[in-house]
């Protein structure tokens, strides 16, 4: 796509286990595509290079894949593949399961990722608390990860305090013109019947 930025590697997480939903979330479907669809179109519109973290022999047929070096480990383990195979400095990670995501939140959280180059982890804390898995993150971040991950630490939060992290509140996000509902991932078949695009947050 024209005028997609080159400086930033754009990371879909799939690699979840999705035991509540019952079936891979990657290949659920919602108003006629499936979750992966949707992250990749997003994603391949935030960003030149766009790759999969999760498992090759499912994901291989989409886009590139980036398999875990700490696998078992939930989503740090994702980031932190991500982050080790990396080109870019400014990543974009992406949760497979957030469908209500805008280009433009993404591009807003780009371009504060650019704005402040000290931050290690640009990154929304909104009334429900932080939302990892659609922030951006410098290359860096991932010897923290990887720290945490050797000492059987997983929680990616308690990262947020050992590095530098710019921190955008739901009172600036809404500011910015951004519902902090566009976080809602879909964990459930119920969540998943409930949502469609027709009620997708504004």
């Amino acid at each position: 796509m024209d005028g997609t930025p080159t400086d930033v590697a754009a990371f879909i997480l799939a690699g979840g286990k999705s035991t509540r939903m019952g079936t891979d979330k990657a290949f659920v479907v919602l108003d006629g595509r499936t979750l992966l669809a949707r992250a990749l179109e997003l994603a391949r519109a935030a960003a030149s290079d766009v790759r999969i973290v999760g498992d090759r022999a499912k994901f291989a047929a989409y886009a590139p894949v980036v398999e875990d070096v700490f696998p078992g480990c939930g989503p740090l383990a994702g980031i932190h593949a991500a982050l080790r195979a990396s080109p870019a400095d400014l990543n974009l990670i992406l949760a497979v399961d957030v469908p209500f995501v805008t280009l433009a939140l993404l591009q807003y959280l780009m371009k504060r990722a650019r704005d402040s180059p000290s931050a290690m982890a640009t990154v929304v804390r909104s009334g429900t608390g932080w939302q990892p898995l659609c922030a951006v993150y410098r290359r860096k971040f991932a010897d923290a990860a990887e720290r945490a991950l050797r000492a059987g630490r997983y929680k990616i939060d308690a990262l947020f305090d050992e590095e530098r992290t710019q921190v955008i509140s739901e009172e600036v996000l809404q500011a910015e013109g951004f519902s902090p509902d566009v976080f809602r991932n879909l964990n459930t078949p119920d969540e998943l019947a409930s949502a469609s695009d027709r009620n997708a947050p504004r």
